[in-house]
């Protein structure tokens, strides 16, 4: 039977991954800060299939090779790795606490690339697996006042679809999943209302669920990259194609500036 390794796996995204790969029969590894959310979930799903849990802070130091010992030494395979942690941070890059700036790189970037590092070496030994990256529709324009989160994303965005390309005879496939709203946890985190200056951007907001299922269709599909949610989430990330990247990025300023 197969096995996952879901990253930020207590809620959101992470959470609703794990409860559709449970459906399908797969084993799962829930990795996240919070034991008592991560070992609710575990407890759900074990009627189903093998859960382990590991807590790790992974912007600790040694907290990406503390969790790929745990694994190796559990004797665990994994065919399937879902770099899903991340969080972002609203208002001036400037005026933002440096910590948390750090802090977004480390879990975002630095995180998924050393914990991809680690595991597709193994997948590419045995000819089979999955990598699905959590990108965003931010990947595909600069976004003020969330400067860094969605320089991430973008980074995501092209490291995923790099690997793709990379591992197009290897038997691993690498996805880079790019939602647009998503009724989480995230914009609370951030510190930011995305619905505040839209009366429709919530009715286009989509539930986790529904960023899990078309995650794994695509990921069945092996496609390199998938935008989801509604046709307004394409527009925007086809927008820099048909207008000059300054209008683009005054637009967006404009929608997302602070209220004084």
């Amino acid at each position: 039977m197969s096995t996952a390794l879901i990253t930020g796996a207590s809620f959101g995204i992470g959470e609703a991954l794990a409860k559709a790969l449970a459906e399908r029969g797969i084993n799962l590894v829930l990795v996240a800060r919070s034991r008592d959310k991560l070992e609710q979930l575990a407890q759900q799903l074990r009627d189903r299939v093998r859960v382990e849990v590991i807590v790790r802070d992974l912007t600790e130091p040694n907290a990406v090779e503390n969790v790929f010992e745990r694994v190796q030494q559990k004797g665990i395979e994994i065919d399937l790795l879902i770099n899903n942690a991340g969080f972002g941070d609203y208002g001036k890059f400037a005026q933002n606490s440096r910590t948390k700036q750090l802090g977004i790189l480390h879990l975002n970037v630095l995180a998924l690339v050393d914990l991809t590092y680690h595991f597709l070496p193994l997948m590419q030994q045995r000819g089979r697996g999955h990598i699905l990256n959590i990108s965003s529709i931010t990947a595909f324009q600069p976004m003020p006042y969330l400067a860094v989160y969605a320089a991430t994303k973008a980074f995501i965005l092209h490291f995923s679809e790099a690997l793709w390309a990379e591992n197009q005879d290897t038997g691993v496939n690498i996805l880079a999943v790019c939602p647009g709203p998503t009724k989480t946890k995230f914009f609370e985190v951030a510190g930011f209302d995305p619905f505040e200056n839209s009366k429709d951007a919530e009715k286009e907001s989509v539930t986790p669920e529904y960023v899990a299922k078309e995650a794994l269709k695509a990921m069945d599909k092996g496609h390199c990259s998938v935008v989801i949610g509604e046709m307004g989430n394409h527009a925007i990330a086809n927008i820099s194609r048909f207008l000059p990247r300054e209008a683009v990025v005054k637009i967006i300023e404009k929608q997302f500036r602070p209220k004084k």
